[in-house]
């Protein structure tokens, strides 16, 4: 058996996980992080693109900035497109000039871990059985077995960042925890291509026959989605198939403008909306996904997952540095006043853009003026412009 003592074990070495523990050691403190997935897997991960400004300000942070100003692609707007026509909505002219940053979620994670081997942090890959034991005391443990071999990690705290099927918040006692869930009837179909955007912003297409989005990696990487039912298969769907149905789905000019190729990443991805409270269970802490999903449709996951890195590692930081916990104390409640604010936000641009199969006339009519109000109102893009650019922290 191998044993192990430090200050905070980090279960997931995703981004938030590998973020958290960044931070934390570049001020002095002590962090394991472990992970079930072997390394190639976690890099393989495809995921958002869309990253607010308080997320790349924290990444400069953790000092993995300097790809991401090279590559990442800044981003003043986005458009909407409904019944044919295209409003763009202007980031960066509402909000004072914010923008956003498009730079995909595996680049930020490849980058976090080149960052950590650099700095000789202790990640440990292939977890199995990992099990969360005393966290309502004040010595926790982490246990697993790596390599066929036991592993106790002995703790201060524990940050929960293995999301939403990890073995953090599976090991909160019962009763202690109320869940909040909206589980939506269709999903996304995405595919990436190395091929060039049909526009340098992302368009959000709101269409009889379903949602479609054009986004994209890089200059010429692609990535789009299109609305499908929740039961669909991706074996049904050809690149072809695909192609086809999102330029269905697009005006005339942007569908004229869409180059295909053949996709070499296609996945399906369920909507949901899932918030758990409290977040926080003495001393083990849930950020990112092991306590909060939202639809894609307003690009906050990885962004939420970074305002909880943030809210811990400034509770860490004065608890190690200070001995002052009000902050850790607060952790809870502060993350979550930003979740559900960006919860509501990613339900109402699911809402208003999607085709709802069991939609009742009233609800149709609802959800056009919704998208008629927005498109012709100055106050609500800017409305939707400050929550799409990140609200501050």
């Amino acid at each position: 058996m191998t044993r192990h003592r430090t200050q905070v074990c980090i279960i997931g070495a995703g981004p938030s996980g590998l973020l958290l523990g960044q931070l934390l050691a570049d001020t002095g403190v002590d962090t394991v992080l472990i992970e079930r997935a072997p390394l190639d897997q976690v890099l393989a991960r495809v995921r958002a693109g869309v990253l607010e400004r308080g997320t790349t300000a924290l990444l400069e942070k953790a000092g993995v900035g300097a790809r991401m100003r090279r590559e990442g692609l800044v981003h003043d707007g986005f458009a909407i497109t409904h019944a044919g026509a295209t409003q763009r909505i202007d980031l960066k002219g509402l909000t004072g000039g914010k923008s956003v940053t498009v730079y995909g979620q595996t680049e930020v994670t490849r980058d976090l871990v080149a960052r950590r081997a650099e700095a000789g942090g202790i990640t440990y890959y292939e977890a199995e059985g990992v099990e969360l034991h005393g966290f309502d005391s004040t010595s926790p443990q982490v246990t697993c077995r790596v390599g066929g071999r036991d592993l106790t990690i002995a703790c201060d705290f524990i940050a929960g960042c293995d999301g939403y099927h990890g073995a953090s918040r599976r090991a909160v006692p019962e009763g202690a925890m109320r869940t909040f869930e909206k589980v939506y009837p269709f999903g996304w179909l995405g595919i990436l291509a190395d091929v060039p955007p049909v526009d340098h912003e992302l368009i959000y297409a709101s269409h009889p026959r379903g949602f479609a989005l054009c986004s994209m990696r890089s200059p010429t990487r692609s990535r789009y989605y299109v609305q499908c039912s929740a039961g669909d298969s991706v074996d049904a769907w050809s690149d072809t198939r695909f192609w086809d149905e999102l330029r269905r789905r697009l005006p005339p000019s942007a569908a004229e403008a869409v180059v295909t190729g053949s996709s070499f990443e296609k996945s399906i991805a369920p909507l949901r909306s899932f918030v758990a409270e409290p977040m926080r269970f003495g001393q083990l802490f849930l950020v990112g996904d092991a306590a909060h999903i939202v639809p894609p449709t307003g690009a906050k996951g990885l962004n939420l997952a970074a305002s909880d890195v943030h809210y811990l590692f400034e509770g860490l930081g004065a608890h190690y540095g200070a001995g002052d916990d009000r902050l850790l104390d607060a952790y809870s409640e502060r993350a979550l006043a930003r979740v559900w604010k960006a919860v509501r936000f990613s339900w109402s641009m699911t809402m208003m853009l999607h085709q709802f199969p069991d939609q009742s006339p009233f609800e149709a009519r609802i959800q056009e003026a919704e998208l008629a109000y927005t498109l012709n109102s100055v106050a609500a893009q800017a409305a939707m412009a400050e929550n799409y650019v990140g609200l501050p922290y």
